[in-house]
């Protein structure tokens, strides 16, 4: 990576800070662009003294300019939980159809390579169990989720548009759940609540009864994955996740062992169209880009837990958007 330059996008938020921290050990040049609505600058702050990096504050829904040649571009712009796509609905739409649309149009006047950061929720509330590449997915296209859903399926199908018209090279990656140090405590995505409500001593909140079922991956082994997809000739998409599946309840009895908390699980509506299961499969993965994650779930949640404790109070009592009161009443 040496002399080469890559541009991040969604570079100040959870993914795409520790893309950014990839792209600088190997020696790119990089270029970060955030909007800031719901990335922070204090996931990126150690990288502004060095003169191999640099910071846009941008939104890519608008026209987007980067000076001088590229050679890589990572699309990671979109608010990712249903906190802040209920509260932004319409900018998440536009940051996945007029956001791409505009990076892949500098990426075809730069003739750079870009990889296309989409989701395990192109499945929807899946009909096949694990999910495979191949599945077209179960989404309600006018349910509150439709917005990132939605958003997500447009930004592949532009993505697979540009390739076949234009020759374009396009990567696309699609994420399971990644948990990690930098996730936001409010996000409202069941980790991060999990540990914040037993830092501040509260009651669990578990949706629905606890048998819905996600697979957690490590953000070490996630990066690894998107770099190596980035390096491949895969054109197609590909899952990048850890199928070591979990219900939701025997993941919050894992929070409680881990932290210690004197806490009770209590219950209330399962949100709309919230998936019941949630599993990868990487064969694909594993067969063109040799990858499978190598982290422990005890061993990652205890990275993530600790850099949750030394968070400043104002950080662990700030509360998940009121939006999200209704996506769960319906």
């Amino acid at each position: 990576m040496k002399g080469k330059r890559v541009l991040i996008t969604g570079a100040a938020g959870f993914l795409g800070s520790h893309l950014c921290d990839r792209f600088m050990a190997e020696g790119a040049e990089v270029i970060a662009m955030d909007n800031l609505i719901t990335g922070d600058l204090k996931n990126i702050e150690h990288l502004f003294a060095d003169e191999r990096f640099s910071f846009y504050h941008h939104d890519v829904s608008t026209f987007v300019h980067v000076p001088g040649h590229l050679d890589y571009i990572m699309h990671f712009a979109s608010p990712a939980s249903p906190i802040d796509y209920l509260k932004i609905p319409i900018q998440t739409l536009k940051v996945g159809s007029l956001g791409t649309h505009n990076l892949l149009g500098l990426a075809k006047a730069k003739g750079a390579r870009i990889l296309v950061a989409s989701t395990s929720e192109v499945y929807g509330d899946p009909e096949e169990h694990p999910q495979s590449e191949s599945y077209w997915g179960n989404v309600n296209p006018i349910g509150p989720r439709g917005v990132y859903d939605e958003a997500k399926r447009f930004q592949e199908a532009m993505t697979m548009a540009y390739h076949r018209f234009h020759g374009l090279e396009t990567r696309i990656v699609r994420i399971f759940n990644t948990y990690g140090p930098r996730m936001r405590l409010n996000d409202g995505r069941v980790l991060p609540a999990f540990i914040g409500q037993a830092l501040r001593g509260e009651d669990f909140t578990v949706f629905g009864d606890g048998s819905q079922t996600r697979s957690f991956c490590y953000v070490d082994d996630l990066v690894e994955g998107i770099y190596r997809l980035l390096m491949s000739d895969v054109v197609e998409p590909v899952n990048i996740g850890n199928p070591d599946e979990i219900t939701i309840r025997e993941f919050a009895d894992e929070i409680i062992a881990l932290t210690d908390a004197k806490t009770k699980i209590s219950y209330e509506a399962l949100p709309h169209d919230d998936p019941k299961k949630r599993r990868p499969d990487i064969a694909k993965a594993k067969a063109l880009l040799d990858w499978k994650p190598k982290v422990h779930r005890s061993e990652g949640l205890r990275k993530t837990l600790d850099y949750f404790r030394q968070l400043d109070e104002e950080d662990l009592y700030k509360k998940e958007h009121k939006h999200f009161e209704k996506y769960i009443k319906r």
